[in-house]
């Protein structure tokens, strides 16, 4: 029996599983599928993290965390959950080789994905010249043409890190104001080899057996189509959250949800059902910043520890 499973290694499963186990906890597991840090770890640039002087990569600032966490005694179980249930006061965790555990409290920290743009052709060229991550992908385009795809913080943060390494970034945008940090905007818009198109919508990004060749975009205020010649295109216009093991038999949630899907918390990161609480990008309200999905799982911890008494 397991005091606390977490679901999920990002900042927010990692703090948590930190305070937990340092907080008295015997019997805490972590379920991360794959490398623990999250997809922060994806980043290419990170300045704004309290007490890091120096501007790091994701990969950097996350290294240390699950180190850190394991010498509290935090168990890390690379298996992946698809399901949790509940029976009077126990969790039931089903995993995706069909094994259970039980579990006396339980924190969802699964944070969110890339969400896609729905414009034509970019699932038929997904992973062949369209991507999520400038990180990941950006050097097969050194010295090239790219466009990105967004106007929030990650969109501008990622065309700027792009603009270091190829030869023109085009920053597509459906309006002509950014949502994202007035000091972020002023670096972008001091780049000589980033191009604003903004007031346009995407029409189609077209490709050939090799990729992407180009992408389409139409002015929204004279209706004009422009041809990009980019072979690769980033799009950053948001994500998707992860909640998918908390749906039961009958198609309803465990607990409740808004309509986009993100758990309802309060200022507790506690949920309608005792003893299930969620933390980070997953719920709702959630500033989907580092130290802020942090700052909830310590949260959530706090109060896993007063619920088990």
């Amino acid at each position: 029996m397991l005091d606390l499973a977490i679901i999920g290694g990002g900042p927010a499963g990692l703090t948590a599983g930190l305070y937990a186990t340092r907080g008295g906890l015997d019997n805490v597991t972590m379920f991360e599928l794959g490398l623990p840090g999250g997809q922060i770890i994806t980043s290419s640039e990170i300045e704004n993290y309290p007490g890091q002087k120096e501007v790091v990569t994701g990969m950097a600032l996350m290294e240390e965390w699950p180190e850190q966490c394991k010498q509290f005694g935090l168990k890390h179980e690379m298996n992946e959950v698809t399901k949790v249930t509940k029976e009077g006061d126990i969790f039931t965790i089903t995993t995706a080789d069909k094994k259970t555990q039980e579990a006396r409290a339980v924190l969802l920290a699964t944070g969110s994905v890339p969400r896609r743009a729905g414009f034509k052709g970019e699932d038929a060229l997904f992973g062949k010249g369209v991507s999520t991550c400038a990180t990941c992908d950006g050097f097969f385009y050194k010295g090239k043409e790219v466009s990105v795809i967004g106007g929030g913080d990650t969109a501008i943060e990622e065309a700027i890190y792009l603009a270091k390494m190829c030869k023109k970034v085009y920053l597509v945008h459906r309006r002509d104001t950014y949502r994202a940090a007035p000091s972020t905007i002023a670096h972008m818009k001091a780049l000589e080899n980033l191009e604003e198109v903004t007031n346009h919508d995407i029409e189609e990004v077209y490709g050939d057996a090799m990729g992407v060749v180009g992408l389409k975009v139409k002015s929204k205020i004279t209706g004009e189509i422009r041809d990009l010649p980019t072979p690769g295109v980033f799009v950053f216009v948001g994500r998707d959250v992860l909640n998918t093991s908390l749906k039961q038999d009958d198609g309803t949630f465990l607990c409740a949800t808004n309509k986009a899907g993100e758990i309802v918390v309060d200022l507790g990161m506690r949920t309608n059902v005792p003893g299930l609480y969620a933390a980070g990008d997953v719920r709702i309200e959630a500033s989907k910043q580092v130290v802020c999905a942090a700052g909830d799982g310590s949260t959530a911890a706090i109060n896993i520890i007063e619920y088990l008494g």
